[in-house]
């Protein structure tokens, strides 16, 4: 007879790493398709233009990274997102430019673990300014997008 149970699943604190899912645990955050858990990487990929400066593109999701990556990185001449689309961790590959809010989410329940610096989010605003985060007090703002800023890879996936 075959067993139907699911298989039991240990999550960590909230800003512990989360071994075999490549980073540091954030939580749990709803998002348009649902609950999702959201783990960010151990550490920055760099510094990086957000890129594609004058070129306003359907990447204005607040809440989800993982949308406005997806056409970051189907048009050229995006490097943030590129980076962060890039990073592999513990074997895992689909890890993303995070949107305004997943940034906020990331600087109320781990700041510790992100330099206190400005850190790229994938939201545009423009066609010339995309948002970021200061990691030093928790400003969000807007930058030119040929300004290199810090880049923090992250992942989520549905409950």
């Amino acid at each position: 007879m075959q067993s139907n149970a699911a298989e039991q699943i240990t999550i960590p604190a909230i800003g512990a790493i989360w071994p075999g899912q490549g980073g540091i645990y954030a939580g749990i955050r709803q998002y348009a398709d649902g609950l999702r858990h959201v783990v960010f990487s151990a550490e920055d990929v760099g510094e990086h233009e957000w890129g594609a400066y004058g070129v306003e593109v359907e990447a204005s999701s607040r809440i989800d990274g993982r949308i406005n990556s997806q056409v970051l990185t189907a048009n050229d001449g995006h490097p943030a997102a590129s980076a962060a689309a890039n990073y592999t961790a513990d074997g895992l590959t689909d890890f993303y430019l995070p949107s305004i809010g997943e940034l906020n989410y990331g600087w109320q329940f781990i700041p510790e673990h992100f330099k206190r610096d400005w850190h790229w989010s994938s939201t545009q605003r423009s066609a010339n300014y995309a948002f970021y985060v200061y990691f030093d007090v928790g400003l969000q703002d807007l930058n030119a997008k040929s300004l290199e800023l810090r880049v923090r890879p992250v992942r989520s996936w549905l409950i």
